[in-house]
């Protein structure tokens, strides 16, 4: 007798497929592209499509319908892509005089870099990464030439300036492009990687040809796409299933180095990110079928959780990655999200600086009014 698969459990496996295997999608019916098109464009996996299917040539191969669809999304990563390396460009311009050094993070890393996974890859914003020694002078620079102050309450400017590990975001005046500046890539209250020096990152950096920028080492990019991917939950869209592809198309481009998947290992045990490390192993591995060395795997068993947490966790993390159908959403998967989103909280800070925060933002909310809150120098005193 034949087990009828739930609508969840068949949009979910049309779009892995898809990812994984893209010289099928000719064989694809009119139905399903429908049904692909739909899930795709909500996981903003559709130029990844067409990039596959290009690399491929095959997208001749699919209904014409569907090809246009995927050149509009094609269309519109490759103007993202030139915001933003004209973005990171006019930065360079605004900071040559003060000779700051310079890592792009993320997206603008992987297009600068030209790595696999820029190729049909929409990224919203620039990051950038600098020494904390010279985060002040950098927010100087560029809000004289041009970038202006996101408006923010008091409290939560102070949030970001004295807990997080970037400043708040500016906006061009002109462009409307945002840039995030990190002097770190957790923030200070985060229970993982309390012996992460930024400087450590960037002495592991690597320069891009022509250009004062730097990028990421190749195990500090995989590390920071984990943390990325881990402990930033969203509590409506979940975990990013395109942030999970990311980290499977750097562990495939780096590993085919052997030196590589040692390094990792050793940095996440440098970073105290092994618990991390392991996690984003484990689901590269189950969902998208990423080829880990059983060496790798084994190094990092001490790091696994005790056994229902693991069990708790291999229940959650497709729920809150994977696609839903879009016609027969699931509460489940809506608990599954908020539950990360929770878990993502909860390793950011402190249990007693959690609830006040928490606690002071829904007052705020309730109360429809802003509070000063003075930034002290005792504060500061503690960058």
């Amino acid at each position: 007798m034949h087990m009828i698969k739930s609508p969840a459990h068949n949009a979910r496996t049309l779009l892995i497929n898809a990812v994984r295997f893209p010289e099928t999608l000719p064989q694809l019916t009119l139905t399903d592209w429908d049904l692909l098109l739909r899930i795709a464009r909500s996981k903003r996996l559709l130029g990844r499509l067409h990039a596959d299917l290009s690399r491929l040539e095959l997208l001749e191969s699919i209904p014409t319908a569907a090809a246009a669809q995927l050149q509009a999304a094609h269309n519109l990563v490759r103007h993202r892509h030139t915001v933003l390396t004209w973005e990171l460009d006019r930065i360079l311009w605004a900071l040559n005089e003060i000779k700051v050094p310079i890592i792009a993070l993320k997206g603008t890393a992987y297009i600068i870099a030209k790595l696999p996974n820029s190729a049909g890859r929409f990224f919203a914003d620039l990051d950038i990464l600098v020494p904390i020694s010279r985060i002040a002078e950098v927010e100087q620079k560029l809000t004289k030439r041009g970038w202006l102050k996101t408006q923010l309450s008091p409290y939560d400017d102070r949030y970001y300036r004295l807990w997080m590990h970037e400043i708040p975001p500016l906006r061009h005046r002109e462009r409307e492009s945002e840039i995030d500046i990190h002097h770190a890539l957790l923030p200070r209250t985060s229970r993982y990687g309390t012996k992460l020096d930024t400087m450590m990152l960037f002495s592991e950096s690597y320069s891009i040809k022509n250009s004062q920028v730097r990028v990421l080492g190749a195990q500090d990019m995989v590390l920071h796409a984990l943390v990325h991917l881990l402990l930033e939950g969203d509590p409506n869209e979940g975990l990013r299933l395109r942030d999970l592809i990311d980290v499977a198309d750097l562990l495939c481009h780096f590993g085919s180095t052997p030196k590589f998947w040692k390094g990792l290992v050793l940095r996440a045990q440098q970073f105290q990110l092994e618990r991390i490390l392991y996690y984003g192993l484990r689901y590269s591995q189950r969902l998208l079928a990423v080829q880990i060395p059983n060496s790798v795997l084994q190094s990092l068993t001490q790091s696994a959780p005790k056994l229902p947490i693991r069990w708790l966790m291999d229940w959650l993390m497709p729920l809150a990655l994977l696609p839903e159908h879009p016609d027969y959403p699931q509460r489940i998967a809506v608990f599954a999200r908020w539950l990360l989103y929770l878990r993502a909280h909860w390793l950011r800070m402190p249990f007693l600086l959690l609830v006040r925060h928490l606690t002071y933002k829904s007052w705020l909310r309730m109360r429809g009014t802003q509070r000063h809150v003075e930034i002290k120098p005792q504060d500061l005193q503690q960058l």
